[in-house]
């Protein structure tokens, strides 16, 4: 376990401040950029990563594009589709699923 900079996990200001407001609560990324038991903090509040599970883009559900903001899934694909040049979707993609969650202070 070790104590990260939430921008190491969270890309960008926009999306921590999702993940600080519980909209946001995992992250899909193209590799693992955190452990479970990891914490990292955002505007003083303390997050756990609870949970890092290597998958495909096949695997994602709708229930998954939620937790990361998005209203379902095709939202999710349209929106990576804008924000990263070159993407294209691939089911067969791998991708590293990172959970997290707010915790109480020590």
């Amino acid at each position: 376990m070790a104590h990260i900079d939430a921008g190491e996990l969270l890309p960008n200001e926009h999306v921590q401040q999702m993940a600080a407001a519980g909209r946001v609560t995992q992250l899909h990324r193209g590799h693992a950029y955190a452990e479970a038991g990891d914490t990292f903090e955002i505007d003083g509040q303390r997050f756990e990563v609870t949970d890092v599970t290597r998958r495909t883009l096949g695997d994602l559900t709708d229930e998954d594009a939620r937790r990361e903001g998005s209203e379902d899934l095709d939202a999710y694909r349209q929106r990576l589709e804008r924000v990263h040049d070159s993407f294209e979707w691939d089911d067969d993609s791998e991708v590293v699923r990172h959970r997290f969650e707010a915790v109480d202070g020590e």
